[in-house]
């Protein structure tokens, strides 16, 4: 079977930059002002970054506007794009499709939700509660089963590939429902702290390991850049 996102034409022109749109700032658990983190990418060698903090139903109206705000200042100054955005964490299920509208009414351009990983007790239907609120990026999916990955395809919502230590287990799972489905991939630090961006060098190694190829790799950095078109 052909996987359009993984035997699509790859132009010669593609662009060999770093994007992470999974990260996170002292607004919930990361380490770092919005303002340093970017800086810290940029000097990296990335050209953007979304800022997609932890929310739920009682800090999304806090967090996302202040976010959007200090994205609007950076990009005014600054050659790196930097996205506000959000990351739905352990909410409800029947919460999720609400707080995805919200996190963009108050500006937020990626909406992540917080997929099922193996290391953390995420509620059992979030991966595909997360897909039909139509968010942008399901972060860490864990063992997502292949009729969400077919449904991701549908509602046009990215599969994420982590760098991350504690969510990476189930990579080449995803992987293998991505290839299965058509689904498309990303890949992203869940970056906490300076440490945890990862070189786009050292993103390729990543990949590598999980032995995809060159086409696919490039196709995986692609779908990332055409988020960012997006906004």
């Amino acid at each position: 079977m052909i996987i359009t996102i993984f035997h699509e034409r790859v132009k010669d022109d593609f662009n060999p930059t770093m994007i992470d749109l999974h990260t996170h700032t002292l607004f919930s658990d990361g380490e770092l002002l919005p303002s340093e983190l970017v800086r810290r990418a940029e000097v990296m060698g990335y050209t953007a970054i979304a800022l997609t903090d932890h929310v739920d139903s009682s800090n999304i109206d806090f967090v996302v506007p202040r976010i959007a705000a200090v994205c609007k200042v950076l990009n005014k100054y600054w050659k790196i794009r930097s996205i506000p955005g959000a990351e739905i964490t352990h909410a409800p299920i029947q919460e999720i499709a609400r707080l995805v509208k919200s996190a963009r009414r108050l500006g937020a351009k990626i909406v992540v939700v917080h997929g099922e990983t193996v290391s953390e007790p995420v509620l059992p239907g979030t991966n595909r509660a997360a897909i039909r609120a139509r968010c942008d990026i399901l972060a860490h999916p864990g063992w997502i089963k292949k009729e969400d990955a077919l449904l991701a395809v549908k509602f046009k919502v990215c599969l994420e590939l982590t760098t991350r230590k504690s969510h990476s287990l189930t990579n080449k799972h995803v992987i293998r429902m991505a290839r299965s489905s058509g689904a498309k991939l990303v890949i992203d630090n869940d970056a906490h702290g300076s440490d945890d961006l990862v070189s786009r060098a050292n993103a390729i190694r990543a990949l590598k390991k999980l032995s995809l190829s060159k086409r696919e790799i490039e196709a995986i950095f692609r779908n990332s850049a055409r988020l960012v078109a997006m906004y």
